[in-house]
């Protein structure tokens, strides 16, 4: 398992070199990952590049900010808003929302989330997460899960609610149906 690792690092390094050295730096986009280019520069001056380092930061934030999806989540007659994660998963289940909005039906479990079957299999990244009201997680490749309450287990993160005024109540207590959508 752990040569495995090691194969996969590798290749996520080489590709990240692949990128720097075919893309050249006057056609730069958010999350291509060009925001990291200043990171790498080195200067002369070790100040210089703290500044630049930190500069580069907080732009990537307010770009990933700007360039963020935003979906719908409707539970029954309550409408709100949620911004998607930055990953393949996430990416993926807003390609099927831009075909039709995803209705699912989902049953409450232990009290602090509601799940249900997506009906299609997402490329999967799960991670040791704990999870907080608002969030919205893919579990086993294929199922979605919106937490009202707070939990620990292995995830992939898609989503999580913008304001979360009124959601657990509009959760309820038992089954319910959520619609997922483009905004």
């Amino acid at each position: 398992m752990r040569n495995r690792k090691q194969w996969i690092l590798l290749a996520g390094l080489l590709i990240v070199l692949l990128m720097f050295t075919c893309c050249g730096q006057n056609n730069k986009t958010p999350g291509d990952g060009s925001e990291q280019s200043s990171v790498l520069a080195v200067s002369s001056d070790p100040s210089e590049n703290n500044e630049e380092s930190s500069s580069s930061q907080s732009e990537s934030a307010a770009e990933r900010e700007d360039t963020a999806l935003k979906i719908n989540v409707q539970v029954g007659d309550h409408l709100f808003t949620a911004t998607l994660e930055d990953n393949t998963a996430a990416d993926a289940f807003f390609e099927m929302m831009k075909t039709a909005p995803v209705l699912i039906e989902m049953r409450d479990y232990s009290g602090f989330e509601k799940v249900g079957s997506l009906g299609a299999r997402l490329p999967a990244s799960d991670h040791q997460t704990t999870t907080h009201e608002g969030d919205i997680v893919l579990y086993n490749g294929n199922q979605i899960v919106v937490f009202y309450g707070s939990n620990s287990w292995r995830y992939t993160r898609l989503g999580k609610i913008d304001d979360l005024s009124g959601f657990k109540d509009a959760l309820g207590s038992g089954d319910v149906t959520v619609t997922f959508s483009a905004a």
